[in-house]
């Protein structure tokens, strides 16, 4: 199958990155809102959860999931620029620093949280 051309250009990967990162944050939602209303309703339950919250593979988990929070932040403060401000040929620098940033940031919670 070959790629439509505009697909091999980076600013259709960070389109694609912020999609995917806000359906994976969508995804998460519930089960962050049913840990929440389990320590509401059954401490006991919520007990076990932390325990296994200490998992080392849960903590990588973790980190997959604030690197798609900052994908997904970093992303909306690029269309916020693209809609008000006016844009030159550096968007792929800007696109990339974006990236980057996201690592940054979920890497850093990464390294403080193991």
């Amino acid at each position: 199958m070959k790629l439509k051309p505009h697909r091999h250009h980076p600013l259709w990967l960070a389109y694609m990155l912020h999609r995917v990162s806000g359906l994976g944050l969508a995804l998460f939602l519930p089960a962050h809102f049913y840990v929440l209303a389990m320590a509401v309703r059954r401490p006991d339950s919520l007990d076990y959860f932390l325990n296994f919250a200490a998992n080392p593979l849960v903590k990588v988990a973790e980190f997959g999931l604030v690197f798609l929070l900052a994908i997904h932040f970093f992303g909306g403060l690029r269309l916020l620029a693209l809609e008000f401000l006016p844009w030159s040929a550096r968007q792929k620098s800007l696109a990339a620093a974006s990236v980057a940033g996201a690592f940054l940031v979920s890497g850093t919670f990464l390294l403080r949280a193991v």
